[in-house]
Parts: C-alpha cells; sequence; structure tokens
C-alpha cells in the first residue's frame, strides 16, 4: 500500500449535538428481497453508487466503522438546503473539533433501496481531500444504516455486494464469526501473538473504511507494545490532522480458524488517541488489507459475519517501498503532487520534497497512471529504481528513487 492508513481513521467519528439520532432502515419497493451492485476497490476501500435527494449517482465509502452517513463534500447538497439544519461539531482521533451540520432530511437511494430522512452529518467543507488521495470523485462514507438494514455480501473476488432482506434465505459458505454492535459499529474478538509468544484474545472494530491491515492501539489500557523492528511514520489522516505512530509487525493474527503471519500494522501515538479508544475498550483496528481477502457476509441483526477466503487471500503484506504520499489536484484531476514524505525514506534521499509536481515516473507521463497502479508500483520490488520528474518552480528536476523494503 502507499500508505498504510492512507485515509484514514474517519471509523473514529463521533456527532456532539443535542439532537438525537434516530434509526431507521432502507426498504425495497413491492415484495423485492435482494439486489447486486458493482463497486470499485481503491486502495482497498469499497466505493458503491449512492443518490442523495434524487440526485447523482455520487461516489461513497462503504464503511463499518461509522454510525451516521458522512457527507464530505457538501458541495452535492443545494444551498437552500443549510438553512434548515444545525450547526454540530464533528471529532476524531485527535484533539480538536471541525465544524459540520445535521440533517435528517436527507433522503438515500443505493440501487432500488431508499431510506427517507437520513441521519446525516455534512461537513462545512471538503477537510480530506478524499478525491485527491484515491484519484476518484468521492463525496461521502455510508455505514450503519445500509448494514442493518440488510444482510450485505461483500464479494471482494469480484467487485460485488448483494444486499438482502433480513428474513431471506440466503445460500452461503463460509465460517461464522460473532461480532457486537456498539454505538453503531461492529466489533469481533481475534487473537494475537507477540514476538515474545505472548497470546492475546483482543477486541477490534470491524473498519472496511480503513486500508491498513491492522492498528494496534491499546493493552491493558497503555499503549500497545511496539515489535522489535519499527519505523517511525505518517499513518493517515484523521479531522484533527496527521495521525503519526510506528509501523511494524504483527508476529501472527487469527480470525477464526485462519492464521496471518508478519501482519504489517500500524501502532498510533497513544497520546493523541487515549480518550478516543477507551470508551470502547478496543484494543485495535482491523482493516479492509485482511478484511478483502475474504468474501464477507455481514448480519448485523443476528450478529455475525461469514469469512470465506478469495482470491487475494495469500497476497503479501507490503509496504510502500518509497516513502511518499502521492495526491490529485482536485481542481483539475490531471495533476499530481507530493503530499509529504517519510524522513529517511528513498523519497527524501533522492531529494524530491512536498509539493513537487509528478511529471512522470520511468519517462512516462504520470497521466497515464492509476492511483491503484502507482500504488502496485511503489510496492512492487525491492531494489527497483524509479525514474521521477518532477516540476518544481521554475524547473523541470528527474530523480532517481532507489526503492527499498523498510519494515
Amino acid at each position: 500500500m502507499l500508505r498504510l492508513l492512507q485515509i484514514i481513521f474517519l471509523s473514529f467519528m463521533v456527532i456532539s449535538s443535542e439532537q438525537k439520532l434516530f434509526c431507521q432502515n432502507f426498504t425495497f419497493p413491492g415484495n423485492r428481497e435482494k439486489q447486486s451492485i458493482d463497486f470499485k476497490l481503491v486502495k482497498n476501500l469499497i466505493i458503491i453508487p449512492v443518490k442523495i435527494n434524487g440526485k447523482g449517482p455520487f461516489n461513497f465509502i462503504l464503511d463499518t466503522g461509522v454510525g451516521p452517513t458522512i457527507i464530505t463534500d457538501p458541495t452535492i447538497i443545494d444551498s437552500a438546503d443549510f438553512k434548515g439544519m444545525r450547526k454540530t461539531s464533528i471529532s476524531g482521533l485527535g484533539n480538536s473539533d471541525i465544524p459540520g451540520f445535521l440533517s435528517q432530511n436527507i433522503s438515500c437511494r443505493i440501487g432500488q433501496a431508499t431510506l427517507q430522512n437520513m441521519p446525516t452529518a455534512i461537513l462545512e467543507r471538503d477537510y480530506f481531500n478524499l478525491s485527491g488521495y484515491l484519484g476518484m470523485q468521492v463525496q461521502g462514507i455510508i455505514g450503519y444504516h445500509f448494514l442493518n438494514s440488510f444482510i450485505v455480501d461483500v464479494r471482494y473476488g469480484n467487485n460485488r455486494i448483494v444486499f438482502y432482506q433480513p428474513y431471506a434465505k440466503v445460500r452461503w459458505k463460509g465460517d461464522v464469526i460473532p461480532i457486537k454492535i456498539e454505538n453503531q459499529k461492529a466489533y469481533l474478538m481475534a487473537t494475537t501473538m507477540l514476538e515474545n509468544g505472548q497470546i492475546d484474545t483482543s477486541k477490534f472494530i470491524i473498519d472496511t473504511g480503513a486500508s491498513h491491515a491492522l492498528s494496534m492501539e491499546m493493552k491493558d489500557d497503555k499503549a500497545y507494545p511496539l515489535p522489535k523492528k519499527a519505523i517511525n511514520a505518517n499513518l493517515g489522516m484523521s479531522l484533527s490532522g496527521q495521525i503519526r505512530g510506528y509501523v511494524g509487525r504483527t508476529f501472527s493474527f487469527t480470525l477464526g480458524k485462519y492464521v496471518f503471519s508478519n501482519v504489517l500494522s500500524g501502532y498510533p501515538d497513544f497520546d493523541s488517541i487515549e480518550e478516543k479508544i477507551k470508551s470502547s475498550k478496543r484494543n485495535g483496528n482491523l482493516g479492509a488489507d485482511i478484511l478483502r481477502r475474504f468474501n464477507i457476509q455481514i448480519n448485523y441483526k443476528d450478529g455475525y459475519i461469514r469469512i470465506n477466503p478469495n482470491r487475494f487471500y495469500k497476497d503479501p503484506f507490503d509496504y510502500d517501498m518509497v516513502g511518499m504520499v502521492v495526491y490529485l489536484d482536485q481542481s483539475s484531476f490531471s495533476r499530481f503532487f507530493i503530499g509529504e514524505i517519510d524522513a529517511d525514506s528513498p523519497a527524501e534521499k533522492a531529494g524530491l520534497l512536498p509539493s513537487d509536481e509528478i511529471l512522470g515516473i520511468n519517462l512516462v507521463p504520470i497521466t497515464q497512471y492509476t492511483m491503484q497502479q502507482l500504488n502496485h508500483l511503489f510496492t512492487s520490488g525491492q531494489e527497483r529504481s524509479l525514474i521521477v520528474e518532477v516540476y518544481r518552480a521554475p524547473s523541470i528536476l528527474y530523480k532517481v528513487v532507489k526503492m527499498k523494503k523498510r519494515i
């Protein structure tokens, strides 16, 4: 992956408001029992088409880590609609809040399923630049209200979601993992083994909206112990800004009967997240780089998921061998920039700088790459060299980046 958490700790959002968010469900018209839709998998994140107030479709991240729906791009809402909305504050893993609005007058449609008066948080502006980092227009995140309405099969193996009425008879092969819904988010228990052989049964939030494999956050009400080999890193974005911490590997992680070794893991700075995670008493975050290795049936009503390995099951847990974050300029969606560079990384040693505009890589114009292709390229091989052409006013420069496995 280009960045362990790349997008983010959106799963940790909470809404503070005196207005109570009542629960409603999506419904199908008539006697319909199921529907299937295609999704796009970008940096391990599920992007589905969603209509808002009869407009769209817009691209939303399907995220088991959020409760109320979040619109990150307020331009999709008519300006007149804001007059009747209530102001609120939204907080992430850091210590500061950002302004937004709370509405229960948003209508939503996914396929033929609809929900009127959907509780929705609308950011005052697009703080995340989700579109820039994913390389496609993304307008929001949807989670609990859709997932709680149906039995949802996420078929990562062929980029398809099938969702059924809760009473439907669904055929499925796979292993059952119990889950518990708390504050509109799903949790499960899994087993980890540390380097010293210590085995722990730990509580993880299930987070399809985080692109990492694991985030190890807390053990015995303290910071989760770091492995012997770990590197200082920026782990991604929260509402309050960058989340710093370390990247290392969990010796082993067991989900049901499936065991993964040397799992790439983030270890966020505990002081910055402590207050936000202690209330849930969770130990960590199970992200999409593990979840995508299965086809998953999600059943919030009956409290379980079923998992069945797919073609991604044996993929290695690779980490970025370049050490830079790339994003698209949202105004044109054709200009690529370096957002940040890790200290002592191959990118830094090559002399690349934040805000450099990337014009090409290996003599291929940058516009011929997708974000997914760049993701693959930056994790594609130890000791490989990349020729990076950048514009840094007033000059065009060529930098040779010697890729290196860093963890």
